[in-house]
């Protein structure tokens, strides 16, 4: 088996006692797993023995790698956590429970995700290894999806990019998270990952040609200043990242200049710096494009120094650090249990992502609430704010001068009414950048209100500002993304999935909902109690009814559930229910017909985003001629540019006909 060859080649660094433990453990998981076979056919010994190989090339500690070996035998196998301490110790078998822990879970599918990925968070907390075994165990399955159906890859990839890379970017892994968010491109955008790989193969020559230059000239400008050992690499641009460019920019791939870059690894930091000197004194550095991640960590913990500069005609950007620096941005967290390195116990407690779960109150949150909140407040990547006293104060990337209200206490947020940055008035939506000096403007008469609930971004400020509405305004109720009101129902169709997805024809995207942009109202009623139905527990954008019951307030249902036909007094009890948008934008809604495309919604949202528009809502069907036809909701800051917009949409060539509903 070639995979026990480059396991065993794989163990050379580690010493003779600790080799004859991990092989040990791997000819046990071999036993273990004997006749047992994955999907593909493979023995599904395999799988264990890759994520140990991986966990070496990380060089973790042996216990990770005995408990990589052997983190499914508990499950699969009669073997349990009780053998595997008596044979290698509390530790490896105590990593192996908390891998077990996140698995074993026999729930409803959106449950069980939320679930997967709060044991998985709490499990973090307690020691960092079993998440580092757990995205080792996902790598391996990403690079083995080819023997599940289209649907269940396409599943695995959307969650895998949402949680797992993002988590492989929190804890510093920045390898780990490439190979995943290219492997997720591979399966959700297949066209999409050929048609980068095919041109970075063509043009390859050239700019090979082109760095080898400019490595030359960074070599010959630092023996002159008699910096030695130094490093000069070329680094080039993962797939999934040209393909974030490409969308960001609105270009094709030939139209992007930076698809590779320059890396210089040195011994200190002074020479980091020494080093940007020679660089900017060779090549003329680009205005804004520089960014000091030294004197900044990251808060994983990454540091270099970036700066984009012109070479040889073409945008190059270029990377200065350590070998120090270097192999913690590989390898992030897992950098601490390197063979023979001097580990601090507490070094992954300094962690930003540990600090931020340990501080979060908010882990008992259910369903994609749950993990909507961890997606925002924690695998989004932070910026740093200085309040005027000079304290820094973390916050979510995108977060507003709102969310920093309230971050630094309820009643200031409460009492907001402006704010300043570096010492100039801005909205209270403004998103933040890092480095700002915030200062916050209250008021004894000022007061949050409903508008304020799309302006807010992290988990902490919408859940103040929603406790005050429902305490203080009488004609409100909110929870859960859901407002009761006295506002007239909105009787237009509901879109039934609340997940954007880019798909192929034969899985053709349907619906798009913002679900930040959205809410329901309750025809007339008001202060009333609301509770999700758990026979059919609707969630956004579903077609929904509501059924006013004797003390318990509003149950939302969705319009198909089965067990409305059961509910006595079913026709006197209900109330009006319909989806509807909440913008302080002028909106608009049109009824579109086109021809079959998966990328009819992507059009129309880069259209509407040309003339600074959003796309909250849509829906769409196949109708009896064999075209698409539905509805699509935007807001636009000018309703005067709706026409140029509408002329655009109608040029996209999938479109048949376009027109306003009143």
């Amino acid at each position: 088996m070639g995979i026990l060859k480059t396991l065993k080649e794989g163990l050379q660094n580690y010493s003779n006692e600790e080799q004859k433990r991990i092989w040990s453990a791997a000819e046990w998981a071999v036993y273990l797993h004997r006749g047992q076979r994955r999907r593909s056919g493979e023995w599904f010994s395999t799988h264990p023995l890759t994520i140990a190989t991986t966990l070496i090339k990380m060089q973790m500690d042996p216990d990770s790698i005995i408990a990589g070996l052997l983190h499914d035998t508990v499950e699969d196998t009669e073997n349990t956590t009780e053998e595997i301490a008596r044979r290698y110790g509390e530790t490896p078998a105590n990593l192996v429970e908390g891998v077990t822990k996140i698995t074993l879970l026999k729930s409803n599918k959106n449950i069980q995700e939320a679930e997967t990925i709060r044991k998985m968070l709490i499990s973090m907390c307690d020691d960092i290894r079993v998440m580092i075994i757990k995205l080792a165990d996902k790598l391996h399955n990403m690079q083995t999806l080819s023997s599940l159906k289209p649907e269940r890859q396409k599943e695995i990839a959307h969650e895998c990019l949402e949680i797992y890379a993002p988590l492989a970017d929190r804890l510093g892994m920045s390898w780990m998270k490439v190979e995943l968010e290219d492997l997720c491109l591979k399966t959700l955008r297949p066209d999409m990952y050929q048609y980068i790989r095919n041109f970075i193969m063509q043009s390859k020559s050239e700019r090979n040609n082109m760095l080898d230059t400019v490595k030359d000239q960074i070599i010959k400008a630092t023996e002159k200043e008699g910096l030695s050992n130094i490093e000069v690499m070329a680094r080039a641009k993962h797939f999934y990242s040209i393909y974030n460019t490409m969308k960001k920019r609105k270009k094709d791939v030939d139209e992007l200049f930076d698809l590779q870059g320059v890396r210089i690894i040195c011994r200190t930091t002074a020479q980091c710096y020494m080093l940007l000197g020679i660089v900017h004194t060779i090549f003329k550095p680009v205005e804004d494009r520089f960014k000091d991640y030294i004197g900044w960590p990251k808060d994983n913990n990454y540091q270099s120094i970036h700066t984009t500069v012109m070479a040889e005609g073409k945008l190059l950007e270029i990377q200065i650090r350590t070998r120090a620096m270097h192999y913690t941005a590989e390898y992030g967290i897992a950098a601490h249990w390197a063979y023979k390195a001097q580990v601090d116990p507490q070094a992954s407690q300094n962690l930003s992502i540990i600090n931020k779960l340990k501080n979060w109150t908010t882990l008992q949150g259910e369903g994609n609430s749950f993990l909507e909140e961890i997606k925002q407040d924690i695998l989004k990547d932070s910026i740093y704010i200085f309040t005027p006293k000079g304290d820094i104060i973390e916050l979510p990337k995108g977060a507003t001068p709102l969310d920093f209200a309230y971050h630094i206490h309820t009643e200031v947020g409460n009492r907001t009414v402006g704010a300043s940055v570096n010492g100039s008035i801005v909205p209270l939506s403004k998103p933040l950048k890092t480095k700002q000096v915030v200062e916050i403007r209250t008021s004894k008469n000022g007061q949050p209100h409903l508008n304020w609930l799309r302006i807010a971004t992290t988990t902490r400020a919408r859940s103040k500002i929603r406790q005050w509405l429902n305490k203080h305004d009488e004609n409100l109720f909110i929870d859960n993304h859901i407002i009761v009101s006295n506002k007239k129902a909105v009787t237009s169709e509901a879109p039934e999935d609340t997940s954007p997805q880019e798909e192929e024809v034969k899985e053709i995207v349907k619906d798009v909902f913002d679900e930040k942009k959205v809410a329901f109202s309750i025809g007339k009623e008001k202060n009333l109690m609301i509770s999700i139905a758990s026979c059919c527990t609707p969630k956004t954008g579903d077609k929904i009814m509501g059924y006013v019951s004797r003390g318990r307030g509003v149950i939302v249902h969705k319009t198909s559930c089965p067990n409305l036909k059961n509910i006595k007094e079913i026709e006197d009890r209900t109330v009006s229910v319909a989806w509807e948008e909440m913008s302080p934008k002028s909106t608009q809604k049109y009824r579109v017909i086109s021809k079959i495309t998966p990328d009819l919604f992507a059009e129309i949202e880069g259209a509407v985003r040309k003339y600074k528009g959003h796309l909250i809502s849509g829906h769409l069907e196949e109708n009896v001629k064999g075209q698409l036809e539905g509805t699509f909701t935007m807001e636009m800051e000018d309703l005067a540019i709706m026409s140029k917009l509408v002329k655009g949409i109608r040029l996209i060539p999938s479109v048949l006909d376009i027109r306003q509903l009143s």
